[in-house]
């Protein structure tokens, strides 16, 4: 597994900041995980926090401490996460090279360990 679980995009992390700052979660922790559900059996999760867990996989990318519980690490690694501006606004991209199936609406992805059948959307 990369030092870096997850990489951010410097597009991404300027984003990061910014919601930091509106949400006055400056100084906290960018966790990001999976968890179980979705279209197609898992999804992604992003939040702040302001604790470590003593098994969170550490990493610091553009100013920005990112966390990753030991059990999606294996799931995220190689990760990258990217913020694109678009006509209809903005949203952060996910690109998993573990993910062999994601659902339409982008928000749910399979990879080959939890490879079942897919929930409808």
């Amino acid at each position: 597994m990369s030092k870096d679980v997850v990489i951010l995009t410097e597009a991404a992390s300027l984003h990061i900041k910014e919601m930091m700052k509106h949400n006055e979660e400056e100084g906290a922790f960018l966790r990001v995980g999976v968890q179980g559900g979705g279209c197609s059996g898992l999804s992604y999760g992003m939040g702040f926090e302001h604790e470590v867990k003593e098994d969170d996989l550490k990493s610091e990318q553009f100013g920005i401490q990112i966390i990753v519980d030991k059990e999606s690490a294996p799931i995220l690694n190689g990760t990258k996460i990217d913020y694109k501006e678009s006509m209809m606004g903005g949203g952060f991209t996910i690109d998993n090279p573990n993910a062999i199936a994601s659902c339409g609406c982008g928000s749910s992805f399979r990879t080959a360990v939890n490879a079942g059948t897919p929930e409808e959307c």
